[in-house]
């Protein structure tokens, strides 16, 4: 879907690209390595460029197809430093959060591309900065909220916001420490959790008042050389405050669109540089809050793999390479659906992959990940249909003959 075509800054009209590991390479390093990564490194390989992979353990998924990989803390700066130093990257794509920012800063300043911009990566490592720029700087419209720093704050806050209310570490992923707290009893068992599952040792918190709302989408905004282009919209189900299913097109008025994509746009420009963004909406009917935004690809437009002519992953390193977006067209209704493995165990494997990949509408990707202790993403299968519903229902159906083994 083609948005506004107005320019955000100067177009690119001839790009160089090397050749990797030579003196001439366009060297791309990546933050952080998960499955997401990953198909970030195979569109940028497809585009000539030499791939740096860097996780804070050895054999993440990105790391498996890069060209060199580096393991370190991305939390340690002085680490962080000198593996940027030795590789003198031309672009930075951070993939995760949790990273020593101000690094970001310093290198951005010496001239180096941080995809999308340093600054983005400070206001996104944390739900604290973007909820501030989106509610006060930019006035859009988002669930009430407080920060908190102890169980006392967290119990005047929900008195002011009643329940149900959602508690949040400011800094997590994939829906660490994530609770919906139904009533006074479930005020201390979500802050103990949320000091659990957060990042960090600030024990900062967002407790947010519940939305009575329809749906949930997430709006993939890519700002390029010649503008800014969105993608179907995508809906998707959560568990736990962690992506389950996705599918592609969510139906929606035309009007909760338009005001899906103003919000995006507000809040995409505010954060600057070119790439992909995953925008997350609440809406019903006409109205919609912002909720959060990814300045990278999002986990649930993983079905854009199957659902459209260029993937979230291929969207993203054109544009963070300056090249304009052709346009981008929806193939078939999709769905995607997560393999989700919950064990302990080095030596991972799977059976039942030739069951389902015999329906042809079916793919699917395992992200071969080293371990597993607990619960953790392993894979995703992806269904097309002739409507969302039955691709959904294909995602299941396949999702249902997998097998995980763990072994010792």
């Amino acid at each position: 879907m083609q948005g506004d075509s107005k320019t955000i800054g100067v177009m690119i009209m001839s790009i160089r690209i090397g050749t990797p590991a030579k003196p001439d390479a366009t060297r791309v390093m990546l933050l952080g390595s998960g499955e997401l990564g990953r198909e970030v490194v195979v569109e940028l390989m497809r585009l000539g460029c030499e791939v740096i992979a860097v996780d804070r353990y050895d054999r993440a998924p990105a790391q498996q197809v890069a060209h060199r990989a580096f393991t370190v803390s991305m939390l340690d700066a002085e680490a962080l430093r000198a593996v940027i130093k030795e590789v003198d990257p031309h672009f930075i794509v951070p993939e995760i959060e949790a990273i020593a920012t101000e690094v970001l800063s310093e290198f951005e300043a010496a001239g180096v591309r941080v995809v999308p911009t340093a600054r983005a990566a400070q206001l996104t490592m944390n739900r604290e900065g973007i909820r501030q720029l989106a509610a006060e700087e930019l006035q859009l419209k988002t669930s009430p909220y407080f920060f908190i720093e102890s169980l006392a704050e967290l119990k005047d806050a929900a008195a002011k916001l009643g329940f149900p209310l959602v508690l949040k570490p400011i800094m997590s992923s994939s829906g660490k420490g994530q609770s919906l707290v139904k009533s006074a009893a479930d005020l201390e068992p979500a802050y103990q959790y949320a000091l659990e599952g957060g990042r960090g040792k600030s024990g900062r918190m967002i407790a947010e008042g519940f939305i009575d709302f329809d749906y949930e989408i997430t709006l993939l905004t890519v700002r390029h050389s010649n503008g800014t282009t969105y993608c179907e919209p995508i809906g998707h189900r959560q568990v736990r405050g962690d992506y389950h299913e996705s599918w592609q097109p969510h139906g929606m008025s035309a009007a909760a669109l338009k005001e899906s994509q103003r919000i995006a746009s507000a809040v995409t420009n505010a954060l600057g540089g070119y790439g992909l963004f995953g925008v997350e909406l609440f809406v019903k009917g006409d109205t919609v809050w912002f909720s959060e935004v990814s300045p990278r690809p999002h986990d649930t437009g993983m079905v854009t793999m199957i659902s459209q002519n260029y993937s979230e992953f291929a969207l993203h390193a054109r544009a963070l390479l300056g090249m304009p977006l052709p346009e981008i067209k929806l193939a078939a209704p999709s769905a995607s659906y997560v393999i989700l493995g919950e064990g302990h165990s080095q030596n991972l494997s799977y059976t039942g992959i030739e069951e389902a990949l015999a329906d042809p509408q079916v793919n699917i990707r395992l992200f071969s990940k080293p371990e597993i202790d607990g619960e953790r993403r392993l894979g995703v299968v992806l269904a097309t249909g002739s409507s969302t519903d039955e691709a959904r229902a294909r995602a299941k159906a396949a999702r249902e003959k997998v097998s995980v083994l763990y072994g010792a």
